[in-house]
C-alpha cells in the first residue's frame, strides 16, 4: 500500500516523496480514506504511529480540492487544538511540509509569548490554525480569530488535555465550532471522561485503534542502575563520556531538578539545555531546535515539556529521576524508539524511588534489567536494591548496546505481558 494507492493527489505526493515518505502507517491506511469520505474519526493511537499525517494529509487535500469555492479572503477552515506548545508547532510544521506545494497557508499560535506575530498572521488571513487552548480561548475573546467557517476540526492527544486541566477551555471551544463540520478526535487511552468528551464533538464517527506493532516496553532496551541521589552526577557524566550516546533526552520531575542538571552538565563540559514551563517560549525552541541540529548533544526536560517532542534517531533516554506515576514512565521512554526505530531507556533508582520503580514494572509487566557493576554503586546507605523479582535482582541484566543487544536480563528477551458530500457535524 502507497500513499498513492490511498487517493492523495500529485501536489501532496511530492511532499510526501520530498519528505521521504511512500507507504503510510497503519493509522494513515486506516484513516485517510475515512477522512476523505467526509466521516468523524475517533482515533486511539499512541504518539510515534504517524498520527498528525493521518489527518494533516486529509484536510489539506480536501481543502485543495475546494479552493476554487472559496477563492475570497482566507478564513479559518480547519481548527487543530493540541495540548503544549511544542506539540502545535510540530502539527503545524507537518501541515507547512505535506502542503507546500498547495498553496495552503497554516499558522500556529500558543502562550508564553506576544501576540503580536501571532495576531499579524491571522490577520493576513490562514486557512489551516493549529492552537493551544488557552491562547485560542484568548484572541477569540479579543476577536482576532472566528470559528465560524470552521469545517475541519482536530482535537489532538485529549487525554493530555484533561490532565493538564484543560477540560473547560474546550467545551468553551467546541461550543463556538459550527454544527456543519468534519469533527477528528484522537487520545491515546479510552477513559470514561475521554468518551464522554468525544461524544460532545463527534457525531457518527469511524472509530480506529492502532497499537504500535510493538509496546514500547519492547522496542526501547530498558535498564535501571541503583545508585545514591548524591552519586547521580556521576554516573550520569560517566554514561555520557563512555557510553555511545550521540543524542540524550534526560528526564527529571521538577524544573529545579531540570536546571540542577544543566548546571551538573555545562560545570562537566558537556553542552546541554533545559525545557520546562519556566523557560519562555523562545527559549525552548532554541533548545529543542539545537537539539535536533546536533548542536548540543544533551536535552534534559520535564514531563510536561517533553510532550510533542519527536526527534528523529534519539538513542537515549534517561530517567535521572524516576516519575511517580508509572504511565509517565512509558511516556517518556516512548520518545526514543518511536515508530519501527529501536532506543535505549536507563533509569536511576535512589531509595526513596524503589516504590515508583514497582509500579512501573507492575504496569508494563516485566523487570527491568538490573545494570550491576557500574562505578557508581550504592554506598552503603541505602537498603538493598529491591524488585518484584528476586532473581532479577541475583542475575543483574547486562547493559543494552547501542547495538540494540540486551542478552541476560535485556528487554528483548523472555516472556512478558504487552504492557465529497460530507456527514458532518
Amino acid at each position: 500500500m502507497t500513499f498513492k494507492d490511498l487517493g492523495i493527489i500529485e501536489p501532496i505526493l511530492r511532499a510526501l516523496q520530498a519528505e521521504g515518505y511512500t507507504h503510510p502507517t497503519p493509522i494513515q491506511e486506516q484513516s485517510i480514506p475515512i477522512l476523505l469520505r467526509g466521516k468523524d474519526l475517533l482515533g486511539c493511537a499512541q504518539t510515534g504511529t504517524g498520527k498528525t499525517a493521518s489527518f494533516a494529509i486529509p484536510i489539506l487535500q480536501q481543502l485543495y480540492l475546494d479552493r476554487e469555492r472559496n477563492n475570497g479572503p482566507r478564513r479559518i477552515r480547519a481548527l487543530v487544538v493540541a495540548p503544549t506548545r511544542e506539540l502545535a508547532i510540530q502539527i503545524a510544521d507537518s501541515f507547512t511540509a505535506y502542503g507546500k506545494h498547495t498553496g495552503i497557508r497554516n499558522t500556529v499560535i500558543f502562550g508564553g509569548v506576544k501576540q503580536g506575530a501571532q495576531t499579524t498572521a491571522l490577520r493576513q488571513g490562514v486557512d489551516v490554525l493549529v492552537a493551544t487552548p488557552g491562547r485560542l480561548l484568548d484572541l477569540m475573546q479579543q476577536g482576532y480569530i472566528s470559528l465560524r467557517d470552521v469545517e475541519f476540526s482536530v482535537l489532538d492527544e485529549a487525554d493530555r488535555m484533561l490532565d493538564m486541566g484543560f477540560i473547560h477551555d474546550i467545551k468553551k471551544i467546541i461550543a463556538k465550532l459550527p454544527h456543519d463540520r468534519q469533527s477528528l478526535f484522537f487520545s491515546a487511552t479510552m477513559s470514561p471522561e475521554i468518551v464522554s468528551l468525544s461524544r460532545k464533538l463527534l457525531g457518527d464517527p469511524e472509530q480506529v485503534t492502532v497499537q504500535p506493532e510493538q509496546t514500547t516496553a519492547e522496542r526501547v532496551d530498558q535498564g535501571v542502575y541503583f545508585v545514591s541521589k548524591k552519586m547521580k552526577p556521576n554516573l550520569l557524566l560517566h554514561l555520557l563520556n563512555t557510553e555511545n550516546v550521540t543524542s540524550a533526552l534526560v528526564f527529571a520531575r521538577t524544573k529545579h531538578g531540570s536546571d540542577k542538571v544543566v548546571k551538573i552538565l555545562d560545570k562537566a563540559g558537556i553542552e546541554s539545555a533545559a525545557i520546562h514551563g519556566n523557560k519562555s517560549q523562545g527559549a525552548r525552541q532554541r533548545a529543542l531546535g539545537n537539539f535536533k541540529d546536533g548542536v548540543i548533544q544533551v536535552l534534559v526536560a520535564t514531563d510536561i515539556a517533553a510532550r510533542g517532542i519527536d526527534v528523529d534517531s534519539l538513542s537515549h533516554v534517561i530517567n535521572y529521576e524516576l516519575p511517580n506515576i508509572p504511565e509517565t514512565y512509558v511516556h517518556r521512554i516512548g520518545r526514543t524508539g518511536r515508530a519501527k526505530a529501536s532506543g535505549i531507556a536507563l533509569s536511576f533508582c535512589d531509595s526513596e524511588e524503589r516504590a515508583y520503580l514497582r509500579d512501573i514494572q507492575k504496569l508494563i509487566g516485566q523487570q527491568i534489567p538490573v545494570i550491576e557493576g557500574h562505578p557508581f554503586p550504592d554506598d552503603g546507605t541505602q537498603d538493598p536494591p529491591a524488585s518484584t523479582d528476586k532473581s532479577q535482582d541475583q542475575r543483574g541484566g547486562r547493559r543494552p548496546s547501542a547495538n540494540g543487544g540486551g542478552g541476560g536480563g535485556s528487554s528483548r528477551g523472555g516472556n512478558r505481558n504487552r504492557p465529497s458530500s460530507r456527514n458532518r457535524r
